[in-house]
Protein backbone atom coordinates (compact mmCIF):
# COMPACT_ATOMS: atom_id res chain seq x y z
CA UNK A 1 0.00 0.00 0.00
CA UNK A 2 1.24 3.46 -0.69
CA UNK A 3 1.93 6.03 1.26
CA UNK A 4 -0.38 8.57 1.66
CA UNK A 5 1.21 11.93 1.27
CA UNK A 6 -1.69 14.30 1.19
CA UNK A 7 -2.84 12.82 3.94
CA UNK A 8 -6.77 12.91 3.24
CA UNK A 9 -7.79 11.83 6.61
CA UNK A 10 -6.77 14.90 7.49
CA UNK A 11 -8.37 17.13 5.08
CA UNK A 12 -11.65 15.14 6.02
CA UNK A 13 -11.17 15.65 9.49
CA UNK A 14 -10.52 19.68 8.68
CA UNK A 15 -13.63 19.79 6.25
CA UNK A 16 -15.87 18.12 8.97
CA UNK A 17 -14.59 21.02 11.61
CA UNK A 18 -15.29 23.70 9.20
CA UNK A 19 -18.92 22.34 9.41
CA UNK A 20 -19.10 22.72 12.92
CA UNK A 21 -17.41 26.34 12.76
CA UNK A 22 -20.21 27.18 10.05
CA UNK A 23 -23.04 26.08 12.35
CA UNK A 24 -21.60 27.94 15.02
CA UNK A 25 -21.04 31.54 13.68
CA UNK A 26 -24.60 30.94 12.02
CA UNK A 27 -25.97 30.06 15.69
CA UNK A 28 -23.26 33.11 17.28
CA UNK A 29 -25.24 34.97 14.59
CA UNK A 30 -28.65 34.36 14.63
CA UNK A 31 -29.34 31.84 17.60
CA UNK A 32 -30.85 28.52 17.47
CA UNK A 33 -33.11 27.48 14.54
CA UNK A 34 -36.15 25.26 15.15
CA UNK A 35 -35.70 22.59 17.28
CA UNK A 36 -31.54 22.37 16.68
CA UNK A 37 -29.25 21.75 19.72
CA UNK A 38 -25.90 20.05 20.06
CA UNK A 39 -23.65 17.96 21.96
CA UNK A 40 -20.14 19.03 21.62
CA UNK A 41 -17.04 16.67 23.56
CA UNK A 42 -14.28 17.92 23.56
CA UNK A 43 -10.65 17.12 24.90
CA UNK A 44 -9.80 19.12 27.85
CA UNK A 45 -6.45 18.62 27.91
CA UNK A 46 -6.09 20.14 24.18
CA UNK A 47 -3.54 23.16 23.82
CA UNK A 48 -5.75 26.31 23.69
CA UNK A 49 -8.56 25.12 25.89
CA UNK A 50 -9.73 27.85 28.39
CA UNK A 51 -11.88 26.51 31.45
CA UNK A 52 -11.76 27.26 35.22
CA UNK A 53 -9.71 24.91 37.08
CA UNK A 54 -12.87 23.83 39.15
CA UNK A 55 -14.22 22.42 35.83
CA UNK A 56 -10.60 20.71 34.51
CA UNK A 57 -10.44 18.97 37.71
CA UNK A 58 -13.97 17.80 37.18
CA UNK A 59 -13.60 16.94 33.39
CA UNK A 60 -9.60 15.90 33.76
CA UNK A 61 -9.72 14.35 30.12
CA UNK A 62 -13.27 15.06 28.03
CA UNK A 63 -16.00 16.95 28.68
CA UNK A 64 -19.17 17.62 27.01
CA UNK A 65 -21.23 20.60 27.03
CA UNK A 66 -24.75 21.11 25.47
CA UNK A 67 -25.65 24.02 23.63
CA UNK A 68 -29.93 24.51 23.86
CA UNK A 69 -31.00 27.05 25.96
CA UNK A 70 -28.64 27.95 28.68
CA UNK A 71 -25.82 29.22 27.06
CA UNK A 72 -24.95 32.66 26.00
CA UNK A 73 -22.19 34.94 23.98
CA UNK A 74 -21.34 32.43 21.87
CA UNK A 75 -18.45 33.90 19.65
CA UNK A 76 -16.31 32.12 16.95
CA UNK A 77 -13.37 32.54 15.51
CA UNK A 78 -11.73 30.95 12.58
CA UNK A 79 -9.73 28.22 15.23
CA UNK A 80 -11.61 28.36 18.11
CA UNK A 81 -15.43 29.13 20.05
CA UNK A 82 -16.03 30.55 23.30
CA UNK A 83 -19.61 30.44 25.01
CA UNK A 84 -20.55 30.77 28.40
CA UNK A 85 -23.19 28.13 30.23
CA UNK A 86 -23.59 28.13 33.85
CA UNK A 87 -22.37 24.78 35.86
CA UNK A 88 -24.22 23.93 39.32
CA UNK A 89 -25.22 27.70 38.86
CA UNK A 90 -22.04 29.07 38.57
CA UNK A 91 -21.39 30.76 35.25
CA UNK A 92 -18.12 29.80 33.15
CA UNK A 93 -16.69 31.07 30.10
CA UNK A 94 -15.14 27.94 27.77
CA UNK A 95 -12.74 28.65 25.32
CA UNK A 96 -12.56 25.52 22.81
CA UNK A 97 -10.26 24.79 19.84
CA UNK A 98 -11.98 23.51 16.63
CA UNK A 99 -9.21 20.78 16.90
CA UNK A 100 -9.77 19.95 20.32
CA UNK A 101 -13.69 18.36 19.60
CA UNK A 102 -14.04 15.15 19.85
CA UNK A 103 -17.65 14.91 18.68
CA UNK A 104 -20.34 17.31 17.43
CA UNK A 105 -24.21 16.03 17.54
CA UNK A 106 -27.55 17.17 16.79
CA UNK A 107 -30.18 14.97 18.30
CA UNK A 108 -33.03 17.05 16.73
CA UNK A 109 -31.97 15.76 13.22
CA UNK A 110 -30.27 13.48 13.88
CA UNK A 111 -26.53 14.46 12.88
CA UNK A 112 -23.00 13.83 14.60
CA UNK A 113 -19.97 13.95 13.57
CA UNK A 114 -16.79 12.09 15.71
CA UNK A 115 -13.47 13.23 15.15
CA UNK A 116 -10.28 10.94 15.04
CA UNK A 117 -7.87 11.92 17.37
CA UNK A 118 -4.68 10.57 15.26
CA UNK A 119 -5.42 13.51 12.68
CA UNK A 120 -4.13 15.99 14.82
CA UNK A 121 -0.87 15.36 15.07
CA UNK A 122 0.73 16.07 18.67
CA UNK A 123 -2.87 17.89 19.10
CA UNK A 124 -1.31 20.71 17.09
CA UNK A 125 -4.44 20.91 14.49
CA UNK A 126 -2.44 19.59 10.56
CA UNK A 127 -3.58 23.06 9.26
CA UNK A 128 -0.58 24.16 11.21
CA UNK A 129 -2.55 26.63 13.66
CA UNK A 130 -0.19 26.36 16.98
CA UNK A 131 -2.63 26.85 19.76
CA UNK A 132 -0.59 30.41 20.63
CA UNK A 133 -1.98 31.41 17.25
CA UNK A 134 -5.81 31.07 18.88
CA UNK A 135 -6.84 34.09 19.32
CA UNK A 136 -8.73 35.70 22.74
CA UNK A 137 -12.18 36.18 21.52
CA UNK A 138 -13.47 37.27 25.09
CA UNK A 139 -11.85 37.47 28.45
CA UNK A 140 -12.26 34.08 30.48
CA UNK A 141 -12.01 33.52 33.94
CA UNK A 142 -9.90 30.77 35.19
CA UNK A 143 -11.03 31.35 38.94
CA UNK A 144 -12.71 28.91 40.60
CA UNK A 145 -15.70 29.02 42.72
CA UNK A 146 -13.32 28.69 46.12
CA UNK A 147 -11.13 32.26 44.57
CA UNK A 148 -12.63 35.17 45.52
CA UNK A 149 -14.56 36.66 42.84
CA UNK A 150 -15.42 33.19 41.48
CA UNK A 151 -17.48 34.86 38.67
CA UNK A 152 -20.88 36.99 38.72
CA UNK A 153 -24.37 35.45 39.51
CA UNK A 154 -26.81 36.01 37.53
CA UNK A 155 -29.05 38.67 39.03
CA UNK A 156 -32.54 37.42 40.41
CA UNK A 157 -34.67 40.20 39.59
CA UNK A 158 -34.12 40.56 35.51
CA UNK A 159 -32.63 37.19 35.28
CA UNK A 160 -29.74 38.42 33.66
CA UNK A 161 -25.70 38.38 34.47
CA UNK A 162 -23.57 41.35 34.98
CA UNK A 163 -20.24 40.96 33.73
CA UNK A 164 -17.16 43.70 32.96
CA UNK A 165 -20.19 46.18 33.43
CA UNK A 166 -21.99 45.18 30.81
CA UNK A 167 -25.63 43.11 30.82
CA UNK A 168 -25.65 39.34 29.20
CA UNK A 169 -28.34 37.40 29.23
CA UNK A 170 -27.88 34.35 32.01
CA UNK A 171 -29.12 30.81 31.70
CA UNK A 172 -32.35 30.06 32.95
CA UNK A 173 -31.23 26.78 35.23
CA UNK A 174 -27.50 25.70 35.08
CA UNK A 175 -26.32 23.58 32.56
CA UNK A 176 -26.29 19.98 33.01
CA UNK A 177 -22.95 18.41 31.90
CA UNK A 178 -24.16 14.80 29.83
CA UNK A 179 -21.72 11.65 29.17
CA UNK A 180 -21.79 11.41 25.67
CA UNK A 181 -21.82 7.47 25.53
CA UNK A 182 -25.33 7.86 26.74
CA UNK A 183 -25.97 9.12 23.26
CA UNK A 184 -23.64 7.21 21.51
CA UNK A 185 -25.55 3.79 19.59
CA UNK A 186 -24.27 0.93 22.13
CA UNK A 187 -23.01 -1.73 19.37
Amino acid sequence: MADDLIRYDVLVQNALRGVVRKVLREVADDHLPGEHHFYIAFDTTAPGVRMSSRLRQRHPEEMTIVLQHQFWELQVSDHAFEVGLSFGGVPERLLVPFAAINSFYDPSVPFGLQFDPSSVDGRIDKSGVQPSQLPAIAPVSQNSPEDAGAGPAPAEADGRAEADGQDNPAPRSGAEVVDLDAFRKKT
